[in-house]
């Protein structure tokens, strides 16, 4: 995408070559939503030589870092009219830094079991499963940072669970007494690997989104720092998980043109979740996610010989449904977190009181919604 953003009236905000850059983000959301999933499973079936998953989320966060740090060394240079390596040193590693380490961590587990779950689950069950991110990054903000949610959003969050249950029944009722077919065994751990890396995400986003409203750091600063603090437990579970084997076959053994187009699309997603965050509001963000539902969904008839069934068109159905009715509400989170819960009440003040000795003062701004990173 290009970075050539010129700067546009208040009201219709920054432009790419003439168009609004919060409709541009969206329409590359919507199509790295839907190529990131179908990618990803194509690039685990097309061959039967796999290659390691855990390089692959290691050279996406590279991938990322490299243009984030590209991003902000641009946007120095034409800031201070000149480019000065020191304090872009400072910038990204001075003050407090260190807060990113905690959402690193998590995503960098994340994008592993998305690896895991596209590899047992087809690309549209997994596509709608995974928005349960939607439902444990709520369920963590009400826990974490006691924010309200209105009536609508949690019948939302309770449609959305419906649906995507409807989308893990069985196409058929099981009508003989045998043992358990392997392909449930294995689509079982793949909901399993989905579930486990929405409750990272819903952690790591109310986090991170916490971090990224407190700060006086711009976004592509936070990225910057978030993509580098993920090299470091990438590249430990690149030798935990793969280690013994890269030894033997090297570490872009069974690499291919489509496992460099799934580590292009991981990486870009997380630069387009930045530009989203700020630019563009959530009922945009959800049609956006849920237009993505319906181009993999329909992708996958055609790449993957999906068969779609009554239960998976009305859980489908449920899903879009309730993306959209969730983020076309308001979020009514207070001013400043509150604290209402026994978990919130310890663990959030005493990270963010560590602030005031290793970081800078926290801006004044309001701290927004958690929920704008979910889509």
């Amino acid at each position: 995408m290009s970075l050539a953003v010129a700067a546009a009236a208040p009201a219709s905000g920054p432009l790419v070559f003439g168009v609004p850059l919060k409709y541009v983000s969206l329409l590359v959301l919507t199509v790295q939503n839907s190529m990131l999933v179908l990618v990803m499973r194509y690039s685990r079936v097309a061959s039967n030589v796999q290659f390691y998953a855990s390089t692959a989320v290691l050279m996406s966060e590279l991938a990322k870092f490299a243009v984030c740090l590209a991003i902000v060394a641009r946007a120095s240079a034409s800031e201070h009219g000149r480019l000065s390596l020191r304090r872009i040193y400072a910038d990204v590693l001075g003050g407090d830094c260190w807060k990113m380490l905690i959402p690193a961590g998590l995503y960098t587990i994340q994008n592993n079991l998305q690896y895991t779950a596209v590899s047992l689950l087809d690309a549209a069950t997994f596509q709608v499963t995974y928005q349960l991110k939607i439902l444990t990054t709520a369920l963590c903000a009400v826990a974490m940072l006691g924010t309200q949610l209105s009536r609508a959003r949690w019948v939302a969050l309770v449609v959305l669970t419906a649906g995507v249950v409807l989308v893990q029944l069985p196409p058929t009722a099981a009508n003989d007494n045998g043992p358990p077919d392997a392909s449930f065994s294995l689509q079982f751990l793949g909901l399993l690997a989905v579930v486990i890396a929405c409750v990272l995400s819903g952690l790591a986003g109310v986090y991170f989104e916490k971090v990224l409203k407190g700060s006086r750091k711009s976004l592509w600063t936070r990225n910057v720092q978030l993509s580098l603090f993920s090299t470091a437990p990438a590249l430990l579970g690149v030798l935990a998980v793969d280690g013994q084997q890269i030894r033997h076959t090297g570490f872009f053994y069974g690499y291919s043109w489509w496992t460099c187009g799934a580590i292009a699309c991981q990486a870009l997603g997380g630069i387009v979740v930045a530009l989203v965050v700020k630019y563009a509001d959530n009922i945009l963000k959800g049609f956006a996610t849920s237009i993505s539902i319906i181009l993999s969904c329909l992708a996958s008839i055609w790449l993957f010989d999906f068969h779609i069934t009554p239960t998976f068109i009305s859980g489908t159905a449920l899903v879009i449904y309730a993306t959209y009715m969730y983020s076309r509400q308001e979020s009514a989170l207070p001013k400043t977190p509150t604290f209402s819960t026994p978990i919130a009440s310890r663990l959030l003040p005493f990270i963010w009181s560590l602030s005031s000795e290793f970081g800078s003062p926290a801006s004044s701004r309001a701290i927004e919604s958690p929920m704008h990173r979910l889509f």
